[in-house]
This record gives C-alpha cells, sequence and structure tokens, in this order.
C-alpha cells in the first residue's frame, strides 16, 4: 500500500498499478458516497468522512477483525465512530463489506443492514442511515454516538469488558476473548470534558488493547480550532500514560498500516494515532473549509470534486462491482475465516471448560446462571429499620456472588455507597489484573457512566453507583444507556434531605424528577429494606432497560409485611401497601422511598380517628405505567 496519488502519477509496475487502483478505486467510492449522500439530503457533514475514507478503509480492509455475515460475533474487533456526525463514512463501509442485519426487532434478519436506497435516503425519517449512528437501529453500529466524546468514552469500557472476559475466560490454548477495540475521533471529541477522564483511566489501566484515531483537521463549526483550542494532545495523552504516534498525511496508507502496527505491538499501554488531514479533501475550489464539514459540498464543486478524483461527474451513488468484490476477498474473508475458526474452538472449549463456556454463553443472551437469587436476603419487621444503601449492598453482594460477570463500581464512594463486593474471591480490576469484580473509576462520574455503556456493549453486566446528587454529571451516558436498551444498573444513595452535613450542594431536590424525565429509564426508589430486595430482582431480569436504584443513606422502618402487603407489589411499579377496612378509602397517600413510612404512620393515625386511608407506595412511576388500566384503576382509584 501506497501514498495516494492524483491521476497522472509516474509510471508503476503492472503489480502496483494494479494495487494501487484497487486502493484508490474503494476510497474514492466511500468519498462519493459520502459527496452524493448529503448532497442529496441538503444536510449533513461530507468532509470529515471524505478526509478519513482513507483511514478507516486501511483498518477495516488491512487489521479489523469483523465477519460482515455476524456482525454481533463476540470476539470480533469493534469501530467507534466517536464523530457521529460523521455517520456516511461507517454507512459507506457496512454497505461495501456487505454487512448482514441480526437485529429481529428493527431489521430484517439476514438482509444487508445497509442497502443503497437507504444510502440514498441519508438523514431522512425512517432510513438506515439517520443522522448519528444509532445501536439497534443497524446492525454493524457498535454504539450510538450523537454528542462528542461519548463514543471514545464508550470505546474505553469496551476495552475493558475485553479485557475482563479476557482474564476471566480465557485459559491455556484457549483465547476466546481478545478482541481489539478502535475508535475515530476528532477536535470536538478531545475538546468534550468526558473523554479527557476516559483517557485518563484508560491509560492507568493499561488497556494496550484500544487505539483512538485522532483526525487532526483543524476546524469545527465555528472555524478554525484555533479559536478556542491549542492544546499540545500527543504530550496530553503521553502525561495520561499513552503510546503516541503520528501520521502526517491521512492519505498515506503506507504510514497508516505502520501506525496499526504499531498499535499491535503495544502491550502496556493504549494508542493515540494522531493522523493530520485536510477536511473535505479533494474538493479543490472549496475555500471555507468549514462549511465543508457542516453543510453540503454543492453540485457543482461535486462535479468538480469527481472530475479530480477521475470519477465520472454525473454519475450519483455509483459503486463498481470490484469494489465489493474487492472487501469480499480482503476483510471479509478474514473475517469469514477468524469466526469460523472461533467457533470451532469454542466446541472444544465447550467440552474442556463446560462451566467457563456456559457462562460466556449466557452472557452473549444476557441470561442468568440458575440460582442466581437463591443468597438473596430477607429482612425482618423493624421499627428502626436499616439504611437503604446498606440493605442494597447486601442484596448487590448475594446477586454478584452468583452472577460472576456483574462488574462495578463506584466513582470514589462505594464506602458511602456500599456497593464494594466483599465476598471471597470479588477481587479489584486493577493495571494489568483485569480478573476482579470491583472496578474503581476514580473521580470521574460522566466517564464511569460511559464506560458503562461500553461494558454493557461487551455483555458484562455493569453497575455503577454515586450520591443522588452527582446523577447530574452522568445523566448524558444514562440518556444514551436508555437510547440503546443497554441494561447498566445505576445504584444512586443519599436520596433526600438526610444526606448528613454537607449542605445544600448535596441535597437532591430535582434529580429524580430529572431521571424520571429520561425515556426508556426505569426508575426504582424503594420504602424499605424489602422493597430494595424486589427492586435489585425487577433489575437483574431486564434484558434491554437501564435502571436507577435509588435509596437512602439513613435509616428506614422495614414494615411487617403480614401486616401490609407484600414487596412483591414492587414489580407492578406501584401497589397498595395498606388499605382502607372496607376497601374504600376516603383519602389516597402516596410516596415513594422513606417517605412511605411517614404515609404509613400518618395511615395508623387518621384510622384511630376513624378517617379511611389507603396507603400506595410507588416505587416506580415507569413500571406502574406499563400497567393495565384496570390495575391503575384498583390502585388509584378513578
Amino acid at each position: 500500500m501506497r501514498t495516494l496519488e492524483p491521476p497522472g502519477a509516474a509510471a508503476r509496475t503492472e503489480s502496483d498499478v494494479s494495487s494501487e487502483e484497487r486502493d484508490r478505486l474503494a476510497i474514492t467510492t466511500i468519498r462519493t458516497l459520502a459527496m452524493d449522500a448529503v448532497q442529496t439530503a441538503h444536510s449533513g457533514h461530507p468532509g470529515t468522512a471524505m478526509a478519513m475514507a482513507p483511514v478507516v478503509y486501511c483498518l477495516w480492509q488491512h487489521f479489523l477483525r469483523f465477519d460482515p455475515d455476524d456482525p454481533i460475533w463476540p470476539n470480533r474487533d469493534r469501530f467507534v465512530l466517536s464523530i457521529g456526525h460523521a455517520s456516511m463514512l461507517l454507512y459507506a463501509m457496512l454497505h461495501l463489506c456487505g454487512v448482514k442485519a441480526v437485529n429481529a426487532k428493527y431489521e430484517r434478519l439476514g438482509e444487508p443492514s445497509v442497502t443503497l436506497d437507504d444510502i440514498k435516503h441519508f438523514r431522512q425519517l425512517g432510513s438506515r442511515c439517520p443522522g448519528h449512528p444509532e445501536y439497534r437501529w443497524t446492525s454493524g453500529v457498535e454504539t450510538t454516538t450523537g454528542p462528542l466524546g461519548q463514543g471514545v468514552a464508550v470505546s474505553v469500557g469496551m476495552a475493558l469488558g475485553s479485557r475482563w472476559m479476557g482474564a476471566h475466560f480465557n485459559r491455556p490454548g484457549f483465547d476466546m476473548i481478545d478482541h481489539d477495540v478502535y475508535a475515530l475521533a476528532g477536535d470536538g471529541c478531545l475538546m468534550e470534558g468526558v473523554t479527557a477522564e476516559a483517557a485518563s483511566l484508560a491509560g492507568h489501566l493499561r488497556l494496550s488493547n484500544l487505539c483512538w484515531l485522532y483526525d487532526n483537521n483543524r476546524i469545527t463549526i465555528e472555524g478554525r480550532t484555533d479559536l478556542a483550542y491549542s492544546d499540545d494532545v500527543a504530550t496530553r495523552f503521553l502525561g495520561y500514560g499513552w503510546n503516541v504516534t503520528r501520521v502526517g498525511d491521512a492519505n498515506d496508507l503506507a504510514m497508516l498500516s505502520r501506525a496499526f502496527e504499531t498499535f499491535k505491538r503495544s502491550t502496556d499501554r493504549p494508542t493515540l494515532i494522531i493522523v493530520d488531514s485536510h477536511i473535505g479533501y479533494g474538493a479543490p475550489h472549496k475555500q471555507d473549509t468549514s462549511a465543508a464539514h457542516g453543510e453540503p459540498l454543492g453540485e457543482e464543486e461535486i462535479r468538480l470534486t469527481k472530475r479530480a478524483y477521475d470519477w465520472p461527474e454525473d454519475a450519483q451513488f455509483l459503486v463498481p462491482d470490484e469494489v465489493r468484490e474487492h472487501f469480499r476477498q480482503g476483510l471479509a474473508r478474514r473475517g469469514q475465516t477468524l469466526r469460523a475458526e472461533w467457533m470451532t474452538r469454542f466446541e472444544m472449549y465447550r467440552k474442556e471448560h463446560g462451566a467457563l463456556a456456559d457462562h460466556l454463553y449466557k452472557m452473549q443472551h444476557r441470561q442468568l446462571p440458575l440460582g442466581w437469587d437463591q443468597d438473596i436476603p430477607v429482612f425482618e419487621p423493624s421499627v428502626k429499620g436499616v439504611a437503604g444503601r446498606v440493605a442494597s449492598g447486601q442484596v448487590l453482594n448475594a446477586v454478584a456472588r452468583r452472577i460472576p460477570w456483574l462488574v462495578g463500581g463506584s466513582a470514589d464512594l462505594s464506602p458511602s455507597t456500599k456497593t464494594r463486593l466483599t465476598f471471597d474471591g470479588a477481587g479489584d480490576v486493577a493495571p494489568g489484573d483485569y480478573a476482579g469484580q470491583n472496578l474503581h473509576f476514580g473521580v470521574r462520574e460522566h466517564a464511569m457512566a460511559a464506560i458503562l455503556n461500553g461494558l454493557s456493549h461487551s455483555k458484562v453486566r455493569p453497575f455503577g453507583s454515586g450520591f443522588l446528587i452527582f446523577s447530574d454529571y452522568m445523566k448524558p451516558a444514562i440518556r444514551l444507556s436508555a437510547l440503546m436498551e443497554l441494561p447498566v444498573i445505576y445504584v444512586f444513595t443519599h436520596d433526600s434531605i438526610g444526606v448528613g452535613e454537607d449542605g445544600p450542594t448535596h441535597q437532591p431536590v430535582e434529580q429524580l424528577a430529572a431521571l424520571r424525565s429520561i425515556p426508556g429509564l426505569i426508575t426504582l426508589r424503594p420504602a424499605d429494606a424489602n422493597e430494595i430486595v424486589e427492586a435489585w430482582r425487577a433489575v437483574i431480569e431486564r434484558h434491554h432497560e437501564p435502571a436507577a436504584i435509588v435509596v437512602s443513606r439513613q435509616a428506614t422502618p422495614t414494615f411487617d409485611r403480614t401486616r401490609y402487603a407484600s414487596a412483591t407489589g414492587l414489580h407492578k411499579g406501584a401497589y397498595v401497601l395498606a388499605d382502607a377496612d372496607d376497601g374504600e378509602p376516603e383519602v389516597l397517600l402516596l410516596a415513594t422511598g422513606t417517605e412511605v413510612a411517614l404515609c404509613v404512620e400518618a395511615y395508623e393515625a387518621l384510622k384511630a380517628d376513624g378517617i379511611q386511608a389507603r396507603v400506595v407506595s410507588m416505587p416506580s412511576w415507569e413500571l406502574f405505567e406499563q400497567q393495565s388500566r384496570e390495575y391503575h384503576d384498583d390502585v388509584l382509584p378513578p
């Protein structure tokens, strides 16, 4: 592979011309698809897709371990397009490589995940090619990347997931999980704070299977980056403990290959490849480079650009047959061979390490091991009760002991959130030692939430914890958990005024409403220890919804369930905890969490005064909403 050269370059041997022509043809196809799709949509960002086409081509065609026929093969390499606005770059690759659809809920199984017609309807309602890549909607998209920085932060979780699974499952002669993770980032990604948090942790953990590609094009939507950005990125990442290398021209395929080989040889740290590019490469007449980033090139500019590429000027969405065949002989053939070898190895692994193979299979299908809940405690009635965080920690430990891939930690708060796993063998994840179930995220709430998403993409079952007030720092990534239907577990403690002496900055007021406002997130605020038990049961059994369990710092009474209704009512979101003698209440008392005990006190006082009351514990508005109208009317009379 050699540097791309314009038409009319010096004569070469026939074999060289053939190799270079195949490279040039494939890269030009990617570029022209991006131009045509954005122009047809009258919306989008063609420049980055055009500039980075050689980089992604080189990676996919020559390095990525990926089978288009099975894009969810467990040991595939991951490619994350963190610069999601350059989505046409990914859609072009999914189309040209012939990636198959595998999500029965959203796609037709076995059909191409991205057809040429989908590309023609880029950014239109219902298209498989929305403005930013959406996980589940289009097979081959590894994660949703809209907000900048989220993709690279998620990739840290994916790399950590690979390392954790390798430490847990690999045995001599059986390297079942050892995949690499690549993420393409831009200036905007590197400006975002979540990226700094995630990069710092990745360097600390020495995630040598992680490679970020930095498109150093010096352009953002407002103009040149020097308006607001002058970081020495290389020095910054060296300080994080990364290996840093540079490719001076995004079109230099030979140098790109050397950079990827450098990454593959690195065994003690993640790698950042800084790629210098000119946005909208090949659009020789475009003077306003920021426009090439954020809007279509225009029909005349496209014709001139195609002329410079030696491409038919009036052809639209042209895909030569040779390009598809080229990818079939490269990426596809390599991926199919690697996947077939892995499947054969897995059958041998199943015979020699049956329990581990069963766990690996269950993880990939989001199933639970038999008896996962047999150690969950039952809490006896108590007026004094127990703190919600303490009860939650006990249940978490009982469950994690039976689900080895339930892995997580806190943003430096596990002594307070009680989320440290303390049973024998739980262990800690540390640099170079990834087998434990306890993760330490440091004071990095935002990155923690994004990394949890990456772990979930790897089929690890992750949890993360913090004070409820700090959910504000995590909300962007929590929202993406919900969009992607990832079963991430968030544990929030210190949920009310009873937070100790830290003052108003630590007192949650609007945070519970903010969590409840996120579509697709199940928010649970259990009333006592036994509701906490049922909250964990409800959460663990969910496969496609993230959940937030919100509990108290202070002790709350544990209700006598022989006198009041069973805590299993939690699974319906709301239930009648205590009722009027005749079932016809004069007043309804509704609450969640610690305030339910106050309602029970009021109920007893009203009952003594002859007033018929009903107490409704409503730990989850979302679960209650899922119930029938008849059930709603039974709990809350019309």
